[in-house]
């Protein structure tokens, strides 16, 4: 099975990194809070208690979710299937119900076209495109491929 990392945006990764570094002040503020403070003579001790075992799981929740953002997003073709993960939302498909693959060149986008009209545009490198496309054909031959260029004209300038 040949796998695809996914390509994420330099804003996405930014955004991801700063999760992070958010869920790691969280749970230390939290932690720091659970251990600094004297809750013997507590009126209600319940409250604090549930509030910070809340923080300390949203925080780890979202550590969990971001570093499998990172670790966790690709595309693998192989064995009749094509299989996308995105952190931890996964999803099988199987080679035989895509009608077509789509590479416009104007846009810089990869679309995979499936039976019942639903699509799925792939993001990863442009220069793993050819060998994606052909790691698909391999599965299943009867993938139709398509390729939509720019088409020049005379009014077009160089460099435009």
């Amino acid at each position: 099975m040949k796998i695809f990392k996914y390509k994420f945006s330099v804003a996405a990764r930014v955004f991801i990194w700063l999760g992070l570094a958010l869920a790691a002040v969280a749970f230390g503020i939290t932690l720091y809070n659970v251990l600094a403070k004297n809750y013997n003579n507590s009126a209600n001790i319940v409250y604090p208690i549930i509030s910070y075992a809340a923080m300390f799981f949203a925080s780890v929740l979202m550590a969990t979710m971001l570093i499998s953002l990172l670790v966790s997003s690709y595309y693998a073709v192989g064995d009749k299937k094509f299989k996308t993960s995105f952190g931890l939302i996964k999803s099988v498909f199987d080679t035989d119900n895509i009608v077509k693959i789509l590479l416009d060149r104007e846009n810089g986008k990869l679309t995979v076209h499936f039976k019942d009209d639903s699509f799925i545009v792939i993001v990863v490198k442009p220069e793993w495109y050819e060998e994606f496309i052909s790691e698909l054909l391999k599965c299943n031959p009867a993938i139709e491929y398509t390729i939509n260029s720019k088409i020049n004209t005379p009014d077009d300038k160089p460099g435009k």
